[in-house]
């Protein structure tokens, strides 16, 4: 009977973790030991980066790479989450993020009031979302809502509370839907 040798595993570093960072013109970058700073034209973003990672510039680029030169995944996996929120960072500040919600329904409407988005979705009383600072709001039509700003994450969040105050239904497809969101629609009980 053979016996079988398990070898070590080796750990590859991350292949986003690997690519750079590029700085597109307009966009100003500061770093101070583990905080980046980068301001453009809508507006500054700063990230904290965690201590297993450095960030170092280099021209118009910021690279990455683990703190300790080991085979430990968690210093890999860390590298690659800090170069995809740097990287979302950029992109916020010199193009920013928006997200469009349609409302599908009989008199189901929005109006965007200053920092107040009134929404009518059906129910007894209208539905009154406070903008929170560092996204904009607008509503071309009134079953059309567009949020904008420059942090990705704030932007889906926000998106995702309008919808969470009425969800699609199944069976008619009727509430708050992301504009490039399939609702399949259930079929109706047959007598």
């Amino acid at each position: 009977m053979a016996t079988v040798v398990k070898q070590d595993k080796k750990i590859r570093s991350s292949r986003v973790g690997r690519k750079p960072v590029a700085i597109p013109a307009g966009v100003s970058v500061t770093v101070e030991g583990q905080q980046v700073t980068l301001q453009g034209k809508n507006g500054t973003a700063a990230l904290s980066v965690h201590p297993l990672v450095l960030v170092e510039q280099a021209g118009a680029e910021l690279k990455l790479q683990p703190c300790k030169l080991s085979n430990e995944a968690k210093y890999r996996a860390m590298t690659g989450t800090m170069r995809a929120l740097l990287n979302n960072m950029v992109i916020g500040v010199s193009q920013g993020f928006s997200r469009k919600l349609q409302l599908v329904g009989v008199g189901y409407r929005a109006q965007a009031q200053g920092k107040v988005l009134n929404l009518t979705l059906g129910f007894s009383h209208p539905v009154e979302f406070k903008v929170p600072d560092g996204i904009t709001i607008e509503t071309p039509t009134q079953t059309e809502i567009i949020i904008r700003g420059v942090d990705k994450q704030q932007v889906g969040e926000v998106a995702a509370k309008i919808r969470a105050y009425r969800p699609p239904e199944p069976y008619k497809g009727k509430g708050v839907r992301y504009a490039d969101e399939t609702i399949i629609l259930k079929e109706a009980k047959k007598k």
